[in-house]
């Protein structure tokens, strides 16, 4: 009885800890984001990151203002930073250069058309030589 209180205990905490470490975005539910990366797998050079933006109704969200940072996930590393724009209704594309192998952080900030903020991480592992 008393391993399964605290394997419960020990439950509870690994799921508290990662909801508490998760960047918060604006109203999840008010729309889909997803992020993807070319090329892939990642390698150190030009690097083109595509948003796509859905609203609950399935339709895309467009006149969305972005900003995407690309920064190494240890510190010391100057990040990289591009403008995104849309390229199709609710398609977004940035691009940028990868300066060095490892671990990355991508983050999306900006507006939607109606104001609302958006502010998303997308971990990047393991970018590869050039």
């Amino acid at each position: 009885m008393m391993a399964r209180l605290l394997l419960f205990s020990a439950a509870c905490v690994v799921v508290l800890t990662l909801a508490a470490c998760r960047k918060p975005g604006p109203a999840d539910a008010e729309f889909t984001f997803s992020c993807s990366v070319a090329p892939q797998p990642a390698r150190v050079g030009l690097t083109t990151v595509t948003v796509r933006l859905i609203s609950q109704k399935a339709q895309p969200l467009t006149g969305a203002r972005l900003r995407i940072e690309g920064d190494m996930s240890h510190p010391g590393m100057e990040p990289v930073f591009a403008n995104a724009r849309e390229t199709a209704p609710g398609n977004y594309v940035a691009r940028f250069r990868l300066t060095m192998p490892g671990d990355w952080v991508i983050l999306v900030q900006g507006n939607l058309a109606d104001g609302q903020k958006i502010d998303r991480q997308v971990d990047l592992k393991g970018v590869l030589p050039g």
